[in-house]
């Protein structure tokens, strides 16, 4: 299916498999693909999950670069899934581009008898680091689709802006075929002149 903009998300924090039924043993990191509508253009978001598996701290830098929005995921259950937040959040600000989208989740938010962590603690950290935060569960589908649609909001605006350079691939965006293919019939109706072709 054609799309403007193709969006590489990347899935971190310390908790058990999530948001992908999508998995490959051999690789260990989960991979999905969705598509959604923002402001009339579909765009695809390449969603990459290393399912809270801690050997990835070791390929972290591959892993978080190109990414253009990240979900920092901890489960209300665990408090000390909520307490390695600093950490990821360290790592991810470290090894990836400076604009990267963060959204903080809240996982699990239909287990609220064996909650740990306050919805409140979650908004806080959220506000004290600049992200985006959401409590979802996995489980019942509750705000997961909205998590990625809001993250995939701001990187948008962020390409409006012109914060974003789009035209580098190390910013976890890519321009998608049917993007290309209005710019290059622009192109054709502004003097001829030959468009680049959008990649895949």
């Amino acid at each position: 299916m054609a799309y403007a903009y193709l969006f590489k998300y990347i899935i971190i924090g310390d908790t058990d498999k999530r948001f992908q039924p999508v998995h490959d043993l051999t690789i260990g990191v989960e991979f999905g693909a969705r598509m959604i509508t923002i402001d009339g253009k579909q765009i695809k978001l390449q969603i990459w999950d290393t399912a809270g598996q801690e050997s990835f701290r070791s390929i972290t830098r591959s892993y978080y670069r190109g990414a253009a929005g990240a979900l920092l995921v901890y489960d209300i259950t665990r408090r000390d899934t909520f307490n390695h937040l600093t950490t990821w959040l360290e790592d991810a600000r470290q090894h990836s581009n400076s604009n990267m989208v963060i959204m903080l989740i809240g996982n699990k938010s239909d287990l609220e008898s064996r909650r740990e962590v306050k919805k409140e603690e979650g908004e806080a950290f959220a506000r004290e680091h600049g992200l985006i935060f959401m409590e979802t569960s996995a489980k019942t589908a509750s705000n997961v689709e909205e998590a990625f649609i809001n993250t995939a909001k701001e990187i948008y605006e962020k390409i409006q802006e012109g914060v974003f350079d789009i035209n580098n691939e190390a910013n976890g965006i890519k321009i998608g075929p049917q993007h290309a293919a209005t710019n290059a019939t622009l192109a054709g109706n502004q003097g001829g002149q030959q468009a680049g072709g959008g990649c895949c």
